[in-house]
C-alpha cells in the first residue's frame, strides 16, 4: 500500500508540472507569438524584411517616412536628407537596427494576427499605419547641424512626453543600403545603433549637473563657500586642470563657469556614496524607456576610484558614461519639479492602457525634490544668463536653461561636445539633449545642433 501511495504522489507531481508546463506555454505562445514569428529565421516574413504588407509611417504633421507600393516594395521617404536623418527612429527593411520602429512595431504594420497570421482578411484587418510624435523638419534640421560627426540630438516635450526631434549619424540611405564587408566594416562601424538611446558617451561637465544636486542635498552651506581656482589642483600628486584660471568663486559662480577646480573638490567633500547616490537617483546605472524600447544605461562606478578618480568623476570623466535620451530625461525632471514624463515616440492617443499608465508611456520618473530641482533649475538658468547669452546662443528667442560639457576622451582625440538643457515657455516646454564625439567645444559643436533643432520646431 506504501508503495501504491508513493506511485500515486508521483504520478499527481508529474501531472501537475506537466499541466503547468502546457499553462507556461500557452500564455507565452498568446504573448509572444508575434515576437517569435518575426525572427529571422522565419521564411515568410523574410521578403523586403517582413515589410512588404506593413502599413506607412508617418510624422506628426503627417509626412511620409515609410510605405509600401503597389508592386509591394518598401519605401521611404521623398526627401533624402530625411532618410539619413530618421534612419534609426523609422528603420530600413533589414532587422539590423533593432531599436526603429519598423522592427519594434512590426506586428502592428504587418497586421499580424494569431489566428490567421498574415493572411487576416482585410475586412478583420485594423488600421496598419503609425503616426510618430516625431518632427521630420527638426530632426532633419539637426542632422545636417551634426555633420559627418558622429552624434546624435533628441528634443521632446516635457509636458507631454512626445519625442518631438530624434537624430543619430553615422547614417545610411535605407533606399540604398551599403553592403557591409570585411574591406569596408571600419568605415560602418556602429552604423546600426542609435546613437540617441543605444550609445553612451563620456559627459564631461555637464555631469556637474549631478555633481551640483548631490551638493544641494548632502553639503548644508555649500552656498556659503567660495574656491579658488588658479587653473589647477592637486590631488594624491595628480593635478585637476582647468580650462581657466576662475580666481575666487562661489557655488553658483562655479557652475556657470564650469570650473574643474572647484567641482573636484565638491566631489571630494561628497566622497563616493552620497555622490553614487544622487546620480542613481538621477537615472545612472538604471533602466529607462523610450516607450517600450530600453535604453542603453548611463554608467556612473566610483567604487573603487581613489580620491584624484573620484574628483574626476565629479566632473564628468574617469570612467562615467552618459546616453543621450537619458540626459534629455535628467533636464526634464528639472523642468518638471524633480519629476519627469516618460517620452513616447508612438502617436497613439486612443489608447486606453496608455491613458491609465499600464504602459511604458504612461507615468512619471520621481528623480529629485522639488526643492533641489528648483535650485539646480537656477544654476542651469545663470549658466545660460551669464555665459551661453554673452556668446550669441539663442534657441529661436526661447528663455532656457542648459550646461555645456567638453569631455576628454584621448590625448590624440578631439573632445566630445555636449549640450544639455530645457526651455523655460508654456507653448514650447522641450528638453533636449545633443551629443557630437569628438566635435570639441559643447557651445560651438553640441549647441548648435540644438538650436537647429529648436528653430525647426518653433518656426516649422
Amino acid at each position: 500500500m506504501k508503495r501504491i501511495m508513493q506511485r500515486s504522489y508521483l504520478i499527481l507531481i508529474v501531472s501537475i508540472a506537466f499541466f503547468l508546463g502546457v499553462c507556461f506555454l500557452a500564455f507565452r505562445v498568446v504573448t509572444e507569438n508575434s515576437t517569435w514569428v518575426q525572427q529571422p529565421y522565419n521564411g515568410h516574413m523574410s521578403s523586403s524584411g517582413g515589410l512588404a504588407q506593413a502599413g506607412s509611417i508617418t510624422d506628426r504633421d503627417g509626412t511620409v517616412l515609410a510605405y509600401t507600393d503597389a508592386s509591394g516594395v518598401r519605401r521611404y521617404s521623398d526627401d533624402y536628407m530625411t532618410r539619413l536623418a530618421l534612419l534609426h527612429v523609422v528603420g530600413d527593411n533589414s532587422l539590423n537596427i533593432s531599436t526603429a520602429v519598423q522592427s519594434t512595431y512590426r506586428t502592428e504594420l504587418t497586421n499580424y494576427s494569431f489566428i490567421w497570421g498574415l493572411g487576416m482578411p482585410s475586412s478583420l484587418k485594423s488600421s496598419k499605419s503609425l503616426t510618430l510624435t516625431v518632427d521630420a523638419a527638426a530632426s532633419t534640421a539637426a542632422y545636417e547641424a551634426l555633420g559627418s560627426k558622429k552624434g546624435a540630438c533628441v528634443v521632446y516635450n516635457y509636458k507631454t512626453g512626445e519625442l518631438l526631434c530624434s537624430t543619430s549619424n553615422l547614417s545610411y540611405d535605407p533606399e540604398n543600403p551599403p553592403e557591409i564587408t570585411e574591406e569596408n566594416e571600419e568605415e560602418y562601424d556602429g552604423v546600426y545603433l542609435d546613437n540617441a538611446i543605444s550609445s553612451t558617451f563620456t559627459p564631461g561637465s555637464i555631469f556637474k549637473i549631478v555633481t551640483a544636486a548631490s551638493a544641494i542635498d548632502h553639503i548644508p552651506d555649500i552656498y556659503d563657500q567660495t574656491f579658488y581656482c588658479d587653473g589647477e589642483y592637486e590631488i594624491e600628486g595628480s593635478k585637476i586642470t582647468c580650462e581657466e584660471s576662475h580666481g575666487e568663486l562661489s557655488f553658483d559662480e562655479a557652475f556657470s563657469h564650469s570650473c574643474n577646480v572647484a567641482f573636484a573638490q565638491i566631489a571630494q567633500q561628497l566622497g563616493r556614496e552620497n555622490l553614487t547616490e544622487t546620480a542613481e537617483k538621477l537615472g545612472f546605472n538604471q533602466a529607462l524607456y523610450l516607450g517600450d524600447i530600453p535604453l542603453t544605461k548611463s554608467s556612473f562606478d566610483v567604487s573603487k576610484a581613489g580620491d584624484n578618480e573620484l574628483a574626476w568623476a565629479g566632473i564628468g570623466q574617469y570612467e562615467d558614461l552618459s546616453n543621450p535620451m537619458h540626459m534629455a530625461i535628467l533636464c526634464a525632471s528639472i523642468a518638471s519639479s524633480g519629476e519627469a514624463v516618460k517620452p513616447y515616440e508612438i502617436k497613439d492617443n486612443e489608447s486606453i492602457l496608455k491613458k491609465i499608465g499600464l504602459t511604458q508611456n504612461g507615468g512619471n520618473i520621481k528623480m529629485l525634490s522639488v526643492s533641489t530641482s528648483d535650485k539646480v533649475k537656477d544654476l542651469m538658468r545663470n549658466a545660460a544668463n551669464y555665459y551661453y547669452n554673452v556668446r550669441g546662443l539663442d534657441l529661436a528667442g526661447l528663455d532656457f536653461c542648459a550646461k555645456t560639457g567638453t569631455a576628454e576622451i584621448g590625448k590624440d582625440k578631439e573632445p566630445n561636445a555636449w549640450f544639455v538643457g530645457f526651455t523655460e515657455d508654456d507653448e514650447h516646454p522641450y528638453a533636449f539633449a545633443a551629443v557630437v564625439a569628438e566635435g570639441g567645444y559643447g557651445i560651438s559643436a553640441a549647441a548648435s545642433v540644438v538650436q537647429a533643432a529648436i528653430s525647426a520646431l518653433v518656426y516649422g
